[in-house]
């Protein structure tokens, strides 16, 4: 994907080269074929006119559909360095007695459109400036050979060296993108994990939710869960004992689930999973595993004889029906409130609520009173 935008950029460029190369065709070849004279027939027209009338046909449908795929450029390139040649041609025997400046100047001319629009196209440049270099050497006939190679050798020279750095240089550019496109997913996943547990966050939760919602259409259930008492936890154990409390539970929880569920840390001490592609009976099999899970896990508990052993979970669950989340959230928020209010380490469903039928509860172990 990073590549992409970076090859568009590189199209980009591609067809403003096209254009300008057809533009400078289209001046010059009018400006020839304006200036010819009495003394030079028809025929000697004929190379430029075609230039021109070709240039201008491309770059009308270029400016007419800015979405034409540019892949021609070789093959325009050639094309027009033919003509070019069969203009110089045809008019190298009515120059008279300036036929070798006429040649120089001639092959200087293409060689000038070819450095101002392909100069970041080896080959379309080498393609279009060849059969002038070659028409321009046959007709010499060798009495200017050194001065007419120095003239040839030197741009082709000059521009495969400058060809061979731009090649470098777009390499070092897509390494660049590829190093940056790939630092910013690996700060993308940090942003979507909870530092402490290592679980989404709930950015991760919602990029995770949209994947799944568009690529699964089975059956969801949100679980909504909350450590019981947790702030006398933290006030009677201090915050990096409750920082511990909370990984090991954070842990317990995501080896309660199966992998493609998504574990989320939603609040200080609250956790949502989102069990995909479930039915119901194994969705409360999966909730009650947790619940079991950060039991037996036995984190201490213990600084009155009003609270429990160990710390505990409490759950509320609600189906995902449709598209609608935050529904599913409410939903599985009440349960877990009056999973609060009847006792705490037990896990309630919104759906036995609804059908007004008597939650099944672990017993609670010296059970506290007040508060989450």
């Amino acid at each position: 994907m990073q590549t992409k935008i970076y090859d568009e950029l590189l199209n980009s460029k591609r067809r403003l080269s096209l254009m300008l190369f057809l533009f400078l065709n289209i001046v010059t070849a009018l400006f020839l074929s304006l200036r010819a004279t009495s003394h030079t027939p028809l025929t000697a027209c004929a190379p430029t006119l075609l230039i021109a009338i070709f240039s201008v046909a491309l770059l009308a449908r270029l400016l007419i559909n800015p979405a034409a795929q540019i892949q021609r450029l070789n093959s325009v390139a050639l094309f027009t360095g033919l003509l070019w040649a069969w203009h110089i041609f045809s008019r190298y025997h009515y120059q008279f007695y300036i036929a070798d400046n006429y040649l120089l100047v001639a092959l200087v001319s293409v060689f000038f459109i070819s450095a101002i629009a392909l100069g970041d196209h080896l080959l379309a440049f080498c393609l279009h400036a060849l059969p002038t270099a070659a028409t321009v050497l046959i007709l010499d006939g060798g009495r200017n050979l050194l001065l007419m190679l120095f003239t040839i050798t030197l741009p082709l020279v000059g521009f495969t060296l400058h060809h061979l750095m731009l090649r470098r240089l777009d390499n070092f550019t897509r390494r660049l993108l590829s190093q940056l496109y790939a630092e910013k997913e690996s700060y993308n996943d940090l942003s979507m994990l909870d530092p402490l547990t290592g679980l989404y966050n709930r950015r991760g939760l919602h990029n995770r939710l949209q994947s799944i919602l568009e690529k699964h259409s089975g059956s969801h259930f949100v679980l909504l869960l909350d450590i019981d008492n947790f702030k006398a936890y933290n006030d009677n154990y201090g915050h990096t004992m409750g920082d511990q409390a909370l990984i090991r539970v954070s842990a317990a929880i995501r080896d309660a689930v199966r992998s493609r569920d998504v574990v989320t840390r939603f609040g200080g001490e609250e956790f949502l999973v989102l069990l995909t592609n479930v039915n119901e009976t194994i969705a409360m099999q999966l909730a009650e595993r947790i619940r079991q899970y950060v039991v037996n896990l036995e984190i201490s508990h213990r600084f009155n004889d009003k609270v429990s052993t160990h710390v505990t979970l409490s759950a509320g669950i609600a189906p995902l029906e449709g598209d609608d989340f935050n529904t599913a959230l409410t939903n599985a928020d009440r349960a877990l409130y009056l999973a609060k209010n009847q006792g705490r380490n037990m896990l309630l469903s919104w759906q036995d609520l609804m059908n007004s039928t008597q939650p099944q509860a672990a017993e609670p172990q010296n059970v506290l009173t007040g508060g989450k």
